[in-house]
């Protein structure tokens, strides 16, 4: 048996059995992770001495006749924007390189509490700015499917950990589609949750009114799990919401039958790549085939959404980095002759290309005399994008559409062309703008690499969301594979 290819349910109840041992899984994927890291570069650190000897934690607990939670003893990899007390968080940036937090955010302290064992931080684009992890200060993350491709981004780190079998499950985070992009490249599943259903506490912030933390698992019966894991309310998150706890497991019902289905006509136009499309509609014939009734609407505004987006987002990503001066935070350069210059060359140092080029775009379109034609205008139009999702929302439970125009892409096909890249993002980024929940599941194979099948609900409908995944994946009858790393 190859403990590196179980779920965390199925390991979870091989624990409950006492058929296995939290250290034999932990050193398995520490085993796993020294075969393949060589090739993926899925991580910027690894934390193995204190995974082992908090396994064995566990396994006293256990043996204790604890009760304890899902994911006690399961191994998790943590996005390296998400800050984990005593070990290095570098969001991918030379600025950040030496920078050990002093407290856990949330999440990793939610994950810690249920027993979670954190294994090491992943490699991300530079400050979460990117959709292919090329942007890393640090190292090019690969598709573990073809390592001449990227793995999506900017959470490629953790969706490449996940598809290798490195770790059962990864947190990574979403501004524009950082979880479902580099899910729907690597062939996992990803989760962007609504706006305030989990804490930031502890997330740095690249786009803060955007910005979320998500899972990425093998299956959704572990999405459901992590997401359990993840979510309530936090204090220390202005943002957070007080809601009743929910347990998203109640949610994996092999049924769809009632449910109405919205396909937008704008996400499967002729920019989208047609074996793409094909297998999308594929999936969408065996919902309906089970009951689910399926029609075409429209989202209006959807062809102003990425141009939105891309000036709400780096105006807020501007004010967020002006922190990172070698003063407040961050490295400070040695050689330097007045104050302006050490602001200056320490930014222009620790930075890499697009963060620089998205802190001077935001900067631009907050200034005196732009400030008005750019972001109040986008500001704008993110409500318009917002009010087309709503009114679909009142007459139909998901919406579905491909989660990417194309399967993943050659590193540096589009390294050089800013625009190309953005344009990976389209069909996500509308997701983030209007606050509400979506997920990536595999639904295919289009030469060789994973299709993503996109299903979008309205805020806090995760249960929903999870529902029509579930009901997909017990029913889909494509054959699924294992990516053969370097072979």
């Amino acid at each position: 048996m190859d403990i590196t290819k179980l779920t965390i349910h199925e390991l979870r109840d091989m624990l409950r059995k006492g058929e296995i041992s939290s250290e034999e899984i932990v050193k398995a994927y520490f085993d796993r992770i020294e075969e393949t890291e060589a090739k993926l570069n899925s991580f910027i650190s690894l934390n193995k001495e204190e995974a082992i000897k908090s396994a064995r934690e566990i396994d006293k607990r256990l043996k204790n006749g604890e009760k304890l939670g899902d994911l006690a003893g399961i191994p998790v990899a943590i996005k390296d924007n998400i800050v984990t007390e005593g070990v290095k968080t570098t969001c991918g940036s030379k600025i950040l390189e030496n920078f050990v937090p002093p407290y856990d955010a949330t999440v990793v302290k939610k994950l810690k509490d249920e027993g979670a064992i954190i294994v090491g931080k992943t490699n991300l684009d530079e400050f979460a700015m990117g959709s292919s992890t090329e942007n890393s200060a640090y190292k090019t993350t690969k598709n573990p499917w073809d390592l001449e491709r990227v793995p999506g981004g900017s959470s490629g780190g953790s969706a490449s950990a996940v598809a290798a079998g490195q770790v059962p499950f990864a947190l990574g985070s979403e501004t524009g589609g950082s979880v479902r992009q580099p899910a729907s490249f690597c062939g996992v599943v990803g989760l962007k949750p609504t706006y305030g259903l989990v804490s930031r506490y502890g997330l740095v912030a690249f786009a803060s009114s955007l910005d979320q933390i998500g899972p990425f698992t093998k299956d959704v019966e572990d999405c459901a799990i992590a997401l359990n894991s993840i979510t309530g309310y936090d204090s220390k998150d202005s943002t957070s919401i007080n809601r009743e706890k929910i347990d998203y497991k109640e949610a994996l019902v092999n049924d769809v039958k009632g449910l109405k289905i919205a396909l937008p006509k704008e996400y499967f136009d002729d920019s989208i790549d047609a074996e793409v499309k094909n297998k999308v509609y594929e999936a969408i014939k065996v919902l309906e085939d089970l009951g689910a009734t399926v029609e075409e609407v429209s989202l209006p505004h959807t062809e102003y959404a990425l141009a939105t987006y891309y000036i709400i987002a780096p105006s807020e990503a501007s004010s967020n980095l002006a922190r990172f001066d070698g003063v407040r935070y961050g490295n400070r350069v040695k050689d330097y002759d007045s104050v302006e210059d050490l602001f200056v060359k320490t930014r222009s140092q620790g930075f890499g290309e697009e963060v620089k080029r998205r802190i001077m775009v935001g900067t631009y379109a907050l200034s005196s005399g732009y400030y008005d034609e750019y972001y109040r205008k986008a500001q704008r139009v993110r409500t318009l994008i917002k009010q087309d999702f709503e009114k679909v929302f009142e007459n139909y439970d998901v919406i579905i559409s491909p989660t990417t125009p194309t399967t993943a892409f050659k590193i540096g096909e589009k390294a050089t062309d800013p625009v190309s890249m953005y344009l990976s993002d389209i069909l996500t980024v509308s997701v983030n703008m209007a606050g509400i929940c979506g997920m990536s599941i595999p639904c295919g194979y289009a030469n060789d690499l994973p299709v993503g099948l996109q299903i979008i609900g309205n805020a806090f409908e995760e249960k929903k969301v999870l529902r029509v995944a579930y009901t997909y994946e017990q029913n889909s009858n494509f054959e699924r594979k294992q990516p053969k790393i370097g072979e």
